[in-house]
């Protein structure tokens, strides 16, 4: 058990800062449970207060239920267990408190009851105790305002399992006293959270980022541009998120969800904030997610996160076929998503037909495919012998007429709309009828190219992710025009090549782009208004979310110039203000500072 924390003065010479040893928890919920177990955990002395007797006993539940599934899992030792209970007391008196050096209410979100708190704390805490609010959505300046001291109050904002999640937000108002601020750091530091420091906003930092995003998704769900499976899937297997985005607003609550949505827009007036009158009527009609057993999904019962079949579940029967022949296939391309999809169809057991315009440019893609696969062969993951057989399905090319019999063909050349309508007029006249023309663009209009073809019913988007060998997602990209029987064909060749294919129209961002670039447009804005520092906000998405990167690390992946591109398209298309591009990222992408490969973007990587 690591010991109560010691004072900043010990180890850093600064001026003397607060001993604690006792802390206060009121509410004794998942969440005010969770933070009492936290204290617990490492040493510290709790005192958890709650309204009455049965809540008290509610909450020795949750302690018991938390602490007891870490005894399962080996985390923790029987006898931990009753040492870690033992250090924590229960009382219905909120006088209990009097002796407490740091005070957690962890309530019901409302600003009423939580004022009420913190005046009734003045009468009871001693004049040098820390008092804190764990509020995910209310002004802690407001609630602060409650208590006649109101410098020593401070937002810490738990992320749910407390004992699990490591990030903590620390929230500032404009009063809270530097040396409570840093005493709050340091103490949570000790418990071996992660703190990141922002201001008084509604949603801070993680809630401001991902609420935007659920209700993008939502409108997108509601406006039947995509259904519930594939927004999901598009945000799972081309981000490699943790959740589908409506899976997790199923997880949290649309009512919690509407109540941040709608404080946030309320505050902010930012209309991107202000729920999608889908949740509203949702939470109306009792559907609340997991914990009513029916929200965006339906499941086994109220609490499960068993997913059972509804209306909206697309049956068996509708898995899609190949309603066209498809044997060989046709690549026109050398980058690096040209070679990676040639490898894909070829291991999938297809001949392929990849053209590039210089025979030095095909042998290329030969090499960059045998680079590959000699990685899956020192892997493990594939043997010599299959190299021979995949290797023997390719035919490079510098000519396009060599495209004559194919079944379809990919283009994945340079992402502009005259050169690949270029392309697609040569296409239509060489490529025999029947033939489906696919595109790979990740942000042109997809009916541009098929206009000037004489089949735009046999023009469809097909698109991949980079690297393709390894990303699992293609959108299948329908237009006005596109037949039907060529968008099931699409989605059905994906499947036997491994791929989760998910479908939707022929606009701006299509599923993955249109609901990642706006957040991470939003985590720039944040940045430019000095609201937190870029490390700051990476730190909460990664930790508080669980996202596999924070958002200035994958802009520096990504590339600032393509990103500005990209979201320049998006407000192009949809005309919404807050979809305009941030002007720091415009300022580096004048600049030069791409991202991590010009060496400098967000960060800088000349010296990494």
């Amino acid at each position: 058990m690591m010991p109560a924390m010691t004072s900043p003065s010990e180890t850093s010479g600064a001026p003397e800062g607060r001993q604690f040893t006792r802390i206060g928890v009121i509410g004794l919920g998942t969440m005010g449970a969770g933070i009492a177990e936290v204290f617990a955990r490492n040493g510290y002395a709790v005192t958890g207060v709650e309204l009455n007797d049965d809540a008290v006993g509610r909450g020795r539940q949750h302690l018991e239920a938390s602490t007891g599934r870490a005894v399962a899992r080996g985390k923790l030792s029987e006898a931990d267990q009753a040492e870690l209970l033992g250090r924590i007391s229960f009382t219905t008196d909120m006088a209990d408190l009097g002796d407490a050096d740091f005070v957690v209410e962890a309530v019901v979100e409302s600003l009423e009851v939580k004022k009420e708190i913190f005046r009734r704390l003045d009468d009871v805490v001693k004049p040098d105790a820390i008092l804190a609010t764990n509020t995910s959505s209310l002004s802690v300046t407001e609630i602060s305002t409650a208590n006649s001291r109101p410098g020593r109050v401070v937002g810490v904002h738990f992320f749910n399992p407390a004992p699990v999640q490591n990030l903590v937000e620390i929230i500032r108002t404009v009063v809270t006293e530097p040396a409570v601020l840093t005493d709050v750091e340091t103490l949570l530091g000790a418990l071996g959270k992660s703190p990141v420091v922002c201001g008084d906003k509604a949603g801070f930092i993680a809630n401001t980022l991902l609420f935007g995003y659920l209700n993008h998704a939502v409108s997108m769900f509601e406006g039947k541009y995509a259904t519930r499976e594939d927004i999901d899937a598009a945000m799972r297997f081309g981000c490699g998120y943790p959740m589908g985005p409506l899976a997790l607003l199923d997880l949290i609550g649309l009512d919690t969800a509407y109540e941040i949505l709608d404080t946030m827009y309320r505050q902010g007036r930012d209309r991107l904030h202000a729920p999608a009158p889908i949740l509203k009527q949702m939470v109306t009609a009792g559907l609340l997610g997991r914990k009513s057993g029916r929200g965006f999904y339906t499941y086994e019962r109220p609490d499960s996160s068993a997913v059972v079949a509804d209306a909206l579940t697309p049956s068996a029967d509708s898995k899609p076929q190949l309603r066209r022949d498809v044997r060989l296939v046709g690549v026109v391309g050398t980058g690096t998503m040209a070679s990676g999809i040639v490898e894909v169809f070829a291991k999938a057991g297809f001949d392929v037909v990849y053209v590039g315009r210089t025979q030095a440019k095909v042998d290329g893609v030969r090499a960059t495919i045998e680079r590959s696969l000699d990685k899956a062969i020192g892997r493990g993951k594939m043997e010599e012998s299959e190299k021979d057989v995949v290797l023997g399905r390719l035919t490079g090319s510098s000519s396009l007429d060599d495209l004559a019999q194919v079944d379809i063909v990919v283009e994945a050349i340079a992402e502009d709309v005259g050169i690949k309508s270029t392309l697609f007029e040569n296409l239509d006249d060489i490529c025999k009828p029947g033939a489906i023309l696919a595109t790979t663009t990740s942000s042109l209009p997809i009916i541009a190219l098929a206009k000037v073809t004489k089949r735009p019913q046999d023009v469809i988007g097909m698109h991949f992710f980079n690297p393709a060998p390894i990303m699992r997602l293609v959108e299948v990209v329908s237009t006005v025009a596109t037949a039907d029987d060529v968008a099931e064909t699409v989605l059905a060749l994906c499947a036997q090549v491994g791929k989760v294919a998910v479908s939707c129209g022929d606009r701006a961002g299509f599923i993955v782009n249109a609901l990642l670039f706006p957040y991470l447009n939003d985590a720039v804005k944040m940045l430019e208004a000095h609201y937190a520092t870029a490390d700051e906000i990476d730190t909460a998405m990664k930790l508080g979310c669980a996202l596999p990167m924070g958002p200035f690390e994958l802009l520096d992946v990504v590339g600032n110039d393509v990103s500005l591109a990209i979201q320049r398209e998006l407000y192009l298309e949809f005309r919404e203000p807050g979809f305009a591009p941030a002007p720091l990222l415009e300022h580096l992408v004048t600049a030069g500072y791409l991202g991590r490969k010009t060496q400098r973007g967000f960060r800088d990587y000349r010296s990494a």
